[in-house]
């Protein structure tokens, strides 16, 4: 398995690096894994696009400091503020072996385990009218993680979002609220959670390298930074 590690300070560029990843699967056949805190920014979905508000919910996101970028996947608005966690599983589809729902169903399994290690008291599932609602979802009394699936001819690339710390739910929640406002979408701040309100431990980088450590799974891996393979020639 490969496996980078690190974060950069521009969104823009942080997203070139998940696109490194997969392609590298796509060339090597090897799964591999990156468990990250990105930088600061609101990353809207396809769906928030096509809203009237779209602009005055960038606008909001802006005013607050976070960069806002168009993700290519649907759903709504997430916001990553300091404390959340960003995980990206890439794994190879040319085997044939597993589908969608088997991916969805690993990668959850992984990421229950990684919580519950570090202690926090997490099921699935989500609370109403929660952000970036989705079937593929943990919570405790509020949300607490989402995941998603990209899937190419050649690779499949799982992602997830964790809300790590309470200053980083309480943060998610300032700037979700106006966001979705604008959106013309319900949102209720309250559902925010994450894994420390859950029981866990107050540092999101604790939380980090136990989803890597679930993922991983005592694996041979190969490590390097993010840096190192932003600067790898396509």
């Amino acid at each position: 398995m490969h496996v980078v590690r690190g974060a950069l300070d521009s969104a823009d560029a942080d997203r070139q690096v998940v696109q490194r990843l997969a392609e590298s699967v796509a060339s090597t056949g090897v799964p591999a894994l990156r468990v990250w805190q990105p930088p600061k920014h609101v990353a809207f979905g396809r769906r928030d696009s096509a809203a009237d508000g779209y602009e005055h919910a960038r606008l909001a996101a802006r005013e607050r400091g976070y960069t806002p970028i168009q993700r290519r996947a649907g759903g709504t608005a997430v916001a990553y503020a300091p404390g959340t966690v960003a995980f990206a599983y890439a794994v190879s589809t040319a085997t044939g072996r597993g589908g969608i729902e088997d991916r969805y169903r690993t990668a959850t399994e992984r990421l229950l385990a990684a919580l519950a290690s570090v202690g926090a008291a997490v099921r699935r599932g989500e609370p109403s009218a929660t952000f970036c609602p989705g079937t593929h979802s943990l919570r405790a009394d509020g949300k607490v993680a989402g995941l998603a699936q990209r899937v190419k001819e050649e690779t499949a690339l799982v992602g997830g979002y964790v809300v790590g710390t309470d200053r980083a739910s309480a943060a998610v929640a300032d700037v979700l609220e106006p966001v979705y406002r604008a959106l013309g979408t319900p949102f209720d701040p309250t559902t925010v959670g994450s894994v420390e309100a859950a029981g866990g431990p107050a540092s999101a980088g604790q939380v980090a390298d136990a989803i890597e450590a679930s993922f991983v799974d005592e694996r041979p891996a190969k490590y390097r930074s993010a840096q190192e393979l932003l600067d790898r020639s396509p």
